[in-house]
């Protein structure tokens, strides 16, 4: 592929001060907003996990009452879906793809914008009713854990407002940029750019936006109902009144599973791009990738009821899920496949968004086959709600979209500042990562086999060597973040060699065409892809 006025705009500059940044419609601006959210969420998200393993690091240990235990790990699990991974993930593809398909931005600047502010008011939300509380006012934030199941739910305080209105607004941006990624890969292509020169990073965020239109509205439309159930009189959700609670739990898992997959579709797209750079061959099995995603995003909005198999559903109702959710494991499979052949006889290098690509498939695999006993009707009588559970998710979606977005931050940013993070201080966050994640949620496996529940602040003696191990391991994971955070910030401040252009050795793509940073105009007129 080659490409001809790629550094058109190059010579113009971008404008200054704070105004800059409120009221931009510029995609890399904007992208870096959304990515700058994400990783202080990501942070908040973080403080709260070492609050809840520091309750469970012993048996008998009290820093926090039972009631605010239930918020701390409610908050955690919002925040590190909603303000954390999504941003991130939303971040790159507003900073890459116009990038990546030679588009001047996005297709509908003026809703990108809209579509990003709408999310600090949302974890102002979550974390409001935590600050009124300081002054006696209402009981705390949300305390139902993320799911926020009826008819708890409906009978809890005046936090659960507050995370149903952030959910309004979590759903508003995320359809409004869910549109504008469709609109922009459909209609901004570069000439000669046809749907089957995309990078995977495009396509898979294709589906993630086709996924988040498709079942967003499920979780909205249950929020309404269940506001409704708390303030207006009706009863969807309350057996007292005639209503049903398993109703509930069917529309937030039509929502929540695909959820999985709009978390993982981003960093799978943009997983054999960082792989087949490291390795000095081209992406194995492209076609194959693309129609996975398409199946995983197909088959991720109907095998939403395995999370329900002890709610009393019929037999025949447990087969199919079971069955449903075992065919996803084959389009997923592939790219493993894809992933393995890629590197394959490779003349591989192992700098650190090539490790941090290799921890995702170790990882992420690790979550996946764990996954695979959980879906099993019969298996998952004894583990659910159990930490095995609790286990399994982690591995699966911080050992596969964290670590993803980690390889991508690492892959991407010497583009994004101009220069070369620390290459000694990105190996030792790594290695402190890995380390310390398997410490953390290996023995989550074996406390869930024991028979251990979730969500509890206190738990029997027979439990305390593996939880002591698990907390010591999360305080060594939370730490060796601020390694991250600080190669981001020493680089983004113009520490470390400049970068060039392309970046690395065996870089394709055309966001590897233009200087590093790219011009705040990049493509000022297209460039002709042949």
């Amino acid at each position: 592929m080659s490409v001809m006025d790629a550094h058109a705009g190059e010579g113009e500059h971008a404008p200054r001060g704070i105004t800059r940044w409120l009221y931009t419609t510029n995609h890399k601006d904007i992208g870096i907003l959304y990515m700058v959210f994400g990783i202080a969420m990501f942070l908040v998200g973080g403080l709260l996990a070492m609050l809840i393993r520091a309750e469970l690091l012993t048996p008998t240990m009290r820093i926090m009452h039972p009631e605010l235990f239930n918020q701390v790990i409610s908050v955690h699990g919002l925040v590190m879906v909603f303000g954390a991974l999504m941003p991130l993930t939303a971040g790159m593809a507003n900073y890459l793809i116009p990038l990546m398909i030679g588009a001047p931005d996005m297709a509908l600047p003026r809703m990108n914008n809209w579509s990003f502010w709408l999310l600090p008011p949302a974890a102002i939300l979550l974390v409001m009713p935590w600050l009124l509380n300081l002054f006696g006012i209402g009981t705390g934030t949300l305390d139902t854990g993320w799911t926020m199941y009826a008819p708890l739910s409906i009978q809890s305080g005046p936090g659960m407002d507050f995370a149903i209105f952030a959910i309004f607004l979590l759903g508003l941006s995320s359809t409004l940029f869910s549109i504008n990624v469709i609109v922009t890969v459909l209609n901004t292509r570069a000439p000669g750019m046809t749907m089957h020169k995309l990078p995977l990073f495009v396509w898979s965020w294709l589906w993630t936006a086709l996924l988040l239109i498709a079942v967003f509205p499920a979780l909205i439309a249950a929020s309404v109902m269940l506001l409704a159930d708390r303030h207006f009189g009706t009863h969807f959700f309350s057996a007292a009144g005639g209503g049903d609670p398993v109703l509930w739990v069917h529309m937030f898992w039509f929502f929540g599973h695909p959820e999985v997959y709009i978390l993982l579709l981003p960093t799978a797209g943009i997983l054999p791009q960082i792989l087949a750079t490291f390795a000095r061959k081209p992406i194995f099995g492209y076609n194959m990738q693309v129609y996975s995603f398409g199946a995983i995003s197909l088959l991720s909005v109907v095998v939403w009821a395995h999370h329900m198999y002890t709610s009393g559903l019929p037999a025949a109702a447990n087969l199919y899920f079971m069955f449903a959710t075992m065919a996803i494991s084959v389009p997923v499979s592939i790219l493993f496949f894809c992933w393995f052949g890629t590197i394959w006889r490779g003349a591989m290098t192992f700098e650190t968004p090539m490790l941090f690509s290799l921890g995702y498939i170790v990882l992420f695999g690790i979550g996946g086959l764990t996954g695979l006993i959980l879906s099993d009707a019969a298996a998952d009588q004894q583990y659910h709600g159990s930490y095995f559970v609790v286990a399994h998710f982690h591995y699966t979606l911080f050992g596969g979209p964290i670590l993803g977005v980690i390889a991508a931050i690492y892959y991407y940013l010497p583009k994004l500042t101009g220069r070369m993070y620390s290459e000694k201080l990105g190996r030792w966050h790594f290695w402190l990562t890995v380390a310390a994640f398997n410490l953390t949620f290996f023995p989550q496996f074996l406390l869930g086999i024991d028979g251990m529940p979730r969500r509890i602040p206190d738990y029997a003696l027979k439990f305390a060597h593996l939880n002591m191990a698990s907390s010591i391991g999360a305080f060594f994971l939370g730490a060796s973040q601020l390694l991250f955070l600080y190669n981001i910030i020493r680089t983004a401040a113009g520490w470390g060699k400049p970068a060039t252009g392309r970046v690395w050795e065996g870089a394709e793509g055309l966001e590897f065409t233009v200087s590093s940073p790219p011009p705040y105009h990049t493509f000022a007129s297209p460039p002709v892809i042949r």
